[in-house]
């Protein structure tokens, strides 16, 4: 085993907290796993450790996204199907609104346009140099498609900030994603586009929605190796989970050299997620964030733009895991054994009726990993799904898949 140790963090790096009450209001409704109260418990926790009161820190108002900025990736004709379905309260099952994932609530389109409107703002805030880092933690919906909702999606937040990059002069820009889920939308979104490199660590499409994000796509025509995905086990952990984002994501974005990295954090990786199946912890998590934010340092020129994304155990990881990337992208770590707030624990009790976490951490202060360097494993499922990406993508950026070089 070699340990592989959250990097060494900028001190107090520029971060820009784009954030409103109002954000709440993207409700699905009593019942549905896409609770709000999570990005609530977030902020919340974030305030308890005087994070968005830090000299170089600043939270910020921002507008909703209009019909020209949504445009940039969503069609006219399903952008008013939004909009009339968040007026009416009526279905328009054709553009994926109205079902089980993603019921109409009155309101949608508002409360839609205001999540995009603050990755957007956190992308030009970046872009234009108002911040070194910008966060939307309410953001990350990453599913939603040109002509359709999907999986909890409405607008796909990440793709118009991409977008909206694009139209302003970059000409580089590398997505991450670290959801469980497949980061479908937004790799729709630019499939064709070698402007865009996404990359997505997630479980295997084999057992869990949206049933795409194998190697073998890889982008379209003239953005061959744009695409990266890798597709991980059931019951992958920490240290097999790091092993396989050291094997692909560095060396990718080293070859690619963004402008800007713009990321999503789904912790619903996390063991006690109820809708997936692979077993991280706050700690793996953490690990990543630390991991990404030197990345961007070292190749993107510190420009980073940081999303949410999926997380659907509300108490235990959600707020835990995004305080910590909020710590992190502040140049502010926190470190594992901290202690949570008292006040926050009284919150959540109040709140949600549950026992809040008593620490940051689950239990594991550093990750112990063995690193893609140490060499191939042919009888381990992780390495074998590793592998496959590398020769899917390696060639296409002039890297060997088995070396890397």
């Amino acid at each position: 085993m070699s340990s592989v140790p959250p990097p060494v963090s900028s001190p107090e790096c520029g971060l820009k907290v784009f954030w409103d009450d109002r954000l709440i209001s993207y409700d699905f409704g009593t019942g549905h796993p896409l609770n709000p109260v999570r990005v609530e418990l977030t902020m919340a926790l974030a305030r308890e450790y005087e994070l968005l009161d830090a000299p170089n820190v600043v939270v910020e108002e921002f507008e909703a996204a209009d019909d020209e900025l949504l445009g940039l990736v969503h069609d006219p004709a399903y952008i008013a199907a939004v909009k009339h379905a968040g007026a009416t309260g009526l279905p328009e099952l054709r553009h994926g609104l109205g079902s089980p994932d993603n019921p109409v609530f009155l309101g949608m389109h508002d409360a839609s346009a205001l999540v995009t409107g603050a990755s957007v703002a956190a992308a030009r805030a970046v872009w234009t140099g108002g911040a070194e880092h910008a966060a939307n933690v309410s953001g990350g919906l990453h599913h939603a498609l040109s002509e359709a909702a999907s999986g909890f999606c409405v607008y796909n937040d990440p793709a118009v900030a991409i977008a909206w990059l694009l139209a302003n002069g970059a000409e580089r820009v590398a997505y991450v994603d670290v959801d469980v889920h497949h980061g479908d939308g937004v790799q729709a979104a630019f499939y064709d586009d070698p402007r865009v490199l996404t990359i997505s660590l997630h479980e295997t499409p084999r057992t869990l929605f949206p049933g795409t994000g194998f190697p073998n796509e890889t982008g379209g025509p003239g953005a061959e190796g744009s695409a990266v995905n890798v597709a991980l086990p059931p019951g992958t952990g920490d240290a097999a989970w790091l092993r396989a984002f050291d094997a692909v994501v560095p060396p990718l974005l080293e070859a690619f050299r963004p402008q800007v990295l713009v990321t999503q954090h789904g912790c619903d990786s996390h063991a006690l997620d109820p809708l997936a199946h692979l077993i991280l912890s706050v700690d793996g998590q953490r690990t990543v964030y630390a991991w990404l934010h030197r990345l961007a340092h070292r190749l993107a020129g510190g420009r980073w733009v940081v999303t949410g994304g999926g997380g659907y155990e509300l108490v235990q990881v959600v707020p835990r895991a995004w305080t910590h990337l909020l710590a992190e992208a502040a140049g502010r770590p926190i470190a594992p054994e901290t202690a949570t707030p008292e006040p926050w624990r009284d919150f959540v009790r109040r709140r949600t009726g549950e026992v809040a976490p008593r620490r940051m951490t689950d239990g594991t202060s550093v990750v112990e990993v063995v690193t893609w360097g140490n060499g191939y494993d042919p009888a381990n499922p992780v390495d074998q799904a590793v592998l496959a990406t590398r020769r899917a993508v390696f060639p296409e950026h002039g890297l060997d898949p088995m070396t890397g070089l």
